[in-house]
């Protein structure tokens, strides 16, 4: 190995905050190069909720947004581009890596510009509703494509999200499949049968987490769950929030089987939860990837969803999980009674999900991948001289 590959970088990282796919694979990524001896500088307009601050090479930077009378709308592209030239130039970065195309690609470029450094490399990574409903809207296609085109390089999460890329942008620039990815020593089958005790006793769980929008379908896993339950015994348990959970509380009050279904709420160690399961439920209409399928699989959990998106590339149907068509909620409950009721078919799925999940999408593999990009982006642009 040469000096040049020896050498430990100055990264800087920009996602969202929240407990959306993106931002938890930002952090995932940060802890990883930092355990990798890189140094990583993650920006956005609060702590990140994966993000472990005191990791040893990990630094956050706030975006500060000035509340000013005059703006209706608070500019944040202006106000993160300018965070991002001032960590280039204080920790003199040796790369840019964005999540999520808007708006963060565009302040990225922008901020490459107010401080010269021109040679900085930008790496766009795009998740999903950034390119098929952000970013193809009107308002944000021209930027979205501008952004994209002066990316260095272009990753993304599946390769149904490249061909999305390309059939919404109309976009002609490459774009490389570099996967979401699970740290299988955390995501594992290790039961927490005191925790499993307290969630439901003895009766098999199905289980969900998201971000709880609409595209989730939360009231077909609620129904897919009301069928299940009228032929088996079974929990659900609900994990995350958002818009579409209070319809759902109501729909399972007016049922039976109220005092079968937990909301648990957000929760940062979803990886306990997730391995007292014995299926996760993923009806949504829209999946780019599916991060949370695969924690689930990584923790020996099979996946009952929808075959849409990036999905598939995940779950193999009738070898992981199934994939019904999206809204099949009958079909989505007779799958979920097929593993309930065969217990030799549930055992056999429950060790593929997991061998799936160390095979295709550990961490340090999709890590290395990034760090290789990187290392390559740099010579790149520095044999051509730009």
């Amino acid at each position: 190995m040469n000096d040049e590959a020896r050498k430990s970088l100055s990264i800087g990282i920009v996602c969202y905050p929240t407990h959306g796919g993106s931002g938890v694979v930002a952090c995932e990524l940060a802890h990883g190069l930092a355990a990798k001896g890189h140094t990583v500088h993650v920006v956005s307009y609060a702590v990140p909720a994966r993000l472990d601050t005191l990791r040893r090479g990990i630094h956050f930077h706030s975006v500060r947004v000035p509340d000013y009378p005059l703006f209706e709308y608070p500019p944040y592209s202006l106000a993160l581009a300018a965070r991002l030239a001032e960590v280039i130039d204080e920790f003199n970065l040796d790369i840019l890596h964005v999540h999520y195309a808007i708006p963060h690609a565009i302040s990225g470029w922008l901020a490459k510009k107010m401080t010269g450094r021109n040679n900085l490399p930008l790496i766009t990574t795009l998740h999903g509703t950034d390119i098929t409903i952000v970013g193809n809207d009107p308002s944000y296609l021209t930027v979205t494509q501008y952004s994209l085109k002066k990316s260095n390089a272009v990753t993304v999460v599946s390769k149904w999200l490249g061909e999305q890329v390309h059939m919404h942008l109309d976009c002609q620039c490459e774009t490389v499949v570099v996967p979401n990815f699970v740290d299988t020593e955390i995501y594992k089958p290790d039961k927490k049968w005191h925790l499993k005790d307290r969630l439901c006793n003895t009766k098999p769980i199905i289980m969900h987490m998201s971000n709880f929008r609409p595209v989730k379908r939360i009231n077909d896993v609620v129904d897919t769950f009301l069928r299940v339950r009228k032929e088996v015994p079974a929990k659900l348990i609900m994990i995350g929030d958002g818009p579409e959970r209070a319809s759902a509380e109501r729909k399972l009050k007016e049922s039976p089987f109220a005092s079968d279904v937990q909301f648990l709420g957000v929760h940062n160690s979803a990886e306990e939860i997730l391995a007292c399961a014995d299926i996760f439920l993923l009806p949504s209409v829209a999946e780019s990837f599916g991060l949370a399928a695969l924690e689930a699989m990584a923790c020996g959990v099979p996946v009952v969803g929808a075959n849409v998106g990036g999905l598939p590339e995940v779950v193999e149907d009738g070898v992981s999980g199934f994939l019904l068509p999206a809204e099949d909620v009958l079909g989505m409950a007779k799958a979920c009674l097929s593993l309930l009721t065969d217990s030799a078919l549930l055992k056999k799925m429950k060790k593929v999900a997991r061998k799936s999940a160390e095979k295709d999408f550990q961490q340090s593999v999709v890590i290395d991948r990034y760090e290789k990009m990187y290392r390559e982006t740099i010579e790149n642009i520095s044999s051509s001289g730009a």
